[in-house]
């Protein structure tokens, strides 16, 4: 018997409908004679209401809607790498080709190619007991990626046929598996429910760092892979820039970005860019392991909703096969507007600024599929999630901010006034803070060296401390200050220009292996304890600040490249500063000897 509602209400993304009996919370639905995709979001006795996915302009009372019998689910199979999606997955370039400028109402839950062949590798025999999550086929998806097709969760057998190696759409069956007679047809690709995570077998610790070549997080503020982070900032201050460039340069296997709700000529500046751009590891386009989620202002809003669902699914799938996975959510600020007004059209009670009440338990659960996991086959994966977020006024006291900073290990604040004196990153030092250094420090150890940590502490306390000291410049000028706190300023500076500040557009400055970074907080930390150590003698600073040392040190991030790093281009700053200091603290003893 087929079930079928009936529309009574209608308005925006909301429709109500009588006659729902048959039908389960969180099942899609087709929506009036158009079938525009929904998802029932609540019954109560024989009404439903549903969430539309769709422009529901031209949708009238007494229309009707079907039921599917299943959740809203993505298709996960080859072809999703190097896509563009919208919010509910359906590729955009094949709506393009279809001859549509806009999404039109009613195409349906189009999502893989279906007609398109892949050369597949079978990897099983007849006889072979297969387990949920293991690994039955590959395919070269792209030229980064090995796409390993896996035995859907919950399924399970021994192999009583497969197909030979060959090339196969994604409908055909390669193997066939039998569990106490119950036959499971398996195919390229399986179906999972956007909402529900993916099992895994457990968590494992967060020890490994997320490599980015951003000077200013990857020693100040590290994210760790399988952690979270949050990149708050208010209009102008480099979310989407940041995170562009996390996308390109981090150790990252796949990338997710997610554009929800984002305007239009930003999500334009992605998709046109992403495709021309190299991967640094493998110097091909970058597109071979990115996967873009589109769903811009103009979208409806229901569906900009899902689409940070979207995302982490597919992240989570990729992740199954041993994958390290980065998801870039652009912005969580307004997938929390989409909240907020779908629930404004449902009339739940508001909570602060009109948010539902169930913002930040939406927030934490999104959040909280991140992780370093064991996977079913036995293989390990991570998801690492970055969510820009985007205060209004750039107020971080506003409940997005609020509820994400509660939730994230990583907290990248942006400031305004860096942003507008062209200090790029324009990471708030005193605001940010990272949670995984205790966590990461035997990595740096094992990776980098062993003081990277200490060192990084004590840079940080430099900083912290010229904060303070600042507050007093400011009301009677610098000249007040003793020496060795004007020693300190100093430091300060070249640490803030030229370590924290750093040159998307410059070659050698746009990414910094952690090599390079550790031999440059080296050299500023020698010369701050030489720098220090004379004024602590008596060596006035006019004679312990030279201006050309100075001046090389902060320029040595652009004149540093991999090859003049080995050759010993900072060994030869570190002999510099050793000799001039040596020499002003003889002349200084010298001196000291003629006067007595």
């Amino acid at each position: 018997m087929t079930r079928q509602g009936n529309i009574i209400y209608i308005n925006g993304p909301v429709v109500r409908a009588d006659h729902m009996e048959g039908f389960m919370v969180r099942e899609m639905v087709m929506v009036g004679e158009k079938k525009l995709i929904g998802e029932v979001i609540s019954l109560e006795n024989d009404l439903g209401t549903i969430q539309v996915y769709e422009e529901t302009s031209g949708l009238r009372t007494g229309e009707k809607v079907y039921g599917t019998g299943k959740p809203l689910s993505l298709k996960l199979g080859p072809g999703i790498i190097g896509n563009i999606f919208d919010g509910i997955e359906r590729p955009l370039s094949k709506i393009y080709d279809l001859g549509f400028k806009f999404i039109p109402e009613g195409i349906g839950l189009i999502s893989l190619d279906e007609k398109k062949s892949w050369d597949v590798e079978i990897m099983v025999e007849p006889g072979d007991i297969l387990k949920s999550g293991e690994v039955f086929a590959k395919i070269q998806e792209t030229t980064i990626i090995v796409h390993k097709v896996m035995v859907p969760p919950g399924e399970k057998g021994r192999v009583v046929s497969t197909v030979k190696s060959g090339s196969y759409t994604i409908q055909d069956t390669l193997v066939v598996l039998d569990e106490d007679g119950k036959k499971y047809e398996l195919k390229m690709y399986q179906e999972w429910p956007v909402r529900q995570p993916r099992p895994i077998v457990q968590r494992m610790p967060i020890e490994k760092l997320l490599v980015t070549g951003q000077r200013v997080i990857d020693t100040f503020f590290p994210l760790a892979k399988g952690g979270t982070a949050a990149i708050p900032g208010g209009f102008g201050t480099g979310k989407t820039i940041t995170q562009h460039q996390l996308a390109r340069w981090s150790d990252a296997d796949i990338i997710v970005y997610i554009g929800c709700g984002e305007r239009g000529n930003e999500m334009t500046e992605v998709l046109e860019d992403f495709p021309k751009l190299k991967d640094p590891n493998t110097n091909n386009p970058l597109m071979d392991r990115t996967v873009l989620i589109a769903n811009t202002s103009n979208m409806p809003v229901a569906a900009r909703e899902a689409s940070i669902y979207t995302g982490i699914t597919i992240a989570e799938y990729f992740r199954d096969m041993g994958y390290n996975v980065a998801v870039m959510a652009d912005s969580t600020s307004r997938w929390a507007e989409a909240l907020r007004e779908i629930s404004g059209r449902l009339e739940e009670m508001p909570a602060e600024e009109g948010y539902p009440a169930y913002l930040a338990s939406r927030l934490a659960a999104f959040y909280e599929r991140a992780g370093y996991v064991k996977n079913l086959n036995g293989t390990e994966g991570s998801i690492t999630v970055i969510g820009a977020v985007s205060p209004a006024g750039g107020d971080f006291s506003e409940p997005v901010t609020k509820s994400t900073k509660r939730i994230v290990g990583t907290f990248l604040a942006l400031d305004r006034e860096l942003a507008y004196a062209r200090h790029f990153p324009s990471i708030n030092w005193l605001l940010s803070y990272s949670s995984y250094i205790p966590m990461l420090k035997d990595w740096f150890k094992e990776n980098v060296a062993s003081d990277m940590i200490s060192i990084r502490s004590k840079m940080m306390g430099i900083l912290q401390e010229e904060n303070k000291l600042m507050d007093i410049v400011k009301l009677v000028g610098e000249d007040v200050l003793p020496d060795d706190q004007r020693v300190i300023l100093e430091i300060a500076r070249i640490i803030k220009t030229g370590y924290l500040q750093q040159n998307a557009f410059h070659p050698q400055d746009l990414h910094t292996a952690l090599s390079r970074q550790y031999s440059m907080l080296k050299v500023i930390d020698q010369l701050y304890d030489r720098a220090y150590s004379c004024v602590k003698k008596g060596i006035p600073l006019s004679k312990v600040k030279d201006e050309k040392l100075f001046s090389d040190i902060i320029m040595m991030k652009y004149n540093a490249t991999e090859v003049e790093a080995k050759s010993g281009i900072f060994q030869e700053l570190t002999d510099r500063i050793n000799r001039y200091y040596d020499s002003i603290e003889n002349l200084y003893k010298e001196g000291a000897a003629d006067e007595s």
